[in-house]
Parts: C-alpha cells; structure tokens; sequence
C-alpha cells in the first residue's frame, strides 16, 4: 500500500452543514440504503455528525422486528460510514464524488440500547488517521445525546 498522505486537506471551502441532495452528490448510496438525511457541524478532514431521523415507514422494519421495530445494528454502523464517506468526499474535493469506499475494517462494535421508529440518529465521526486512499474513524452513534452504538472502522476510497 502506498504510504503517501492523502492531499492537502482543506484547499476548497467545506461547508459546515449539508442536507441529502449533497450527501448525494458525494456518495452514490440511494433510496434504500442512503442511511443519513444530512450532515452538521463538519470539520473539513477532521469529523462531523451525520443525522438519520428513523421512521416506522423504513423498509427494514417489516422483519427486524414487526411488533417491536428495532433498526438493524450493521445498518446504524453502516450510517457511521456513510457519514464518514462523506466527510472524506467533502474534504477532498468534487473529484472524488461519487467514488465507491469499501469497509476495511469494522472494530470494537458495541451497540448500547435498540433503535426505533421517531429517534433522531446523531452519528458522530473522528478520523483518527488517513494515508494515501485508507483514511480510520472512530464513530458513536447517539438518541438523545445517549451513546446507542460504536466503532472504530477503516475504508479504502476506489476509482
């Protein structure tokens, strides 16, 4: 792998917030499976908060659990990564929209107490580290400003 830095993070304005048309427009991830509705208090190369508002209308509901809808632990971490995704695209600028990031590593997954319809997601992500196209992130999912789900996970960003 090649241990170059990843480019100069930061040379293009990043905006500080964005909703899901602009999520859309750096992750190619659609309808059902785009797990965050937008992005906050973004720190270009550094970390954001991604928020999913969960609803009973989520497709994955009808069997994870009918007469108790629980969201799926892989798919709160999966919304880590999308937030993260995100996060990479904004601060390397329009060249890397639409790129495909692909898991690496999924570490240390917790997750605290179940998820269901009306809870707000606030998913928070810190890179931890970035070389060349693998950048790290820690993320904790939180309802309420209460942690419900963590991990520590990797992705390779492909062209």
């Amino acid at each position: 792998m090649d241990q170059v830095e990843a480019p100069a993070e930061q040379a293009h304005q990043v905006p500080e917030s964005i909703d899901v048309l602009q999520i859309m427009q750096a992750i190619p991830h659609r309808y059902p499976f785009l797990l965050i509705d937008k992005m906050v208090e973004i720190k270009a190369g550094e970390s954001a908060i991604g928020v999913k508002n969960v609803t009973v209308n989520e497709p994955f509901f009808q069997g994870h659990f009918p007469a108790r809808p629980v969201m799926p632990g892989v798919l709160i971490v999966e919304a880590m990564a999308q937030t993260a995704a995100t996060l990479v695209v904004l601060t390397l600028g329009k060249a890397f929209e639409g790129k495909l990031v692909y898991f690496m590593t999924i570490e240390g997954a917790k997750f605290r107490r179940p998820v269901g319809p009306g809870d707000q997601l606030r998913i928070h992500v810190v890179k931890e580290r970035s070389r060349a196209n693998v950048w790290r992130f820690k993320g904790i999912a939180k309802v309420d400003d209460v942690s419900v789900a963590e991990a520590t996970f990797s992705a390779m960003i492909m062209g």
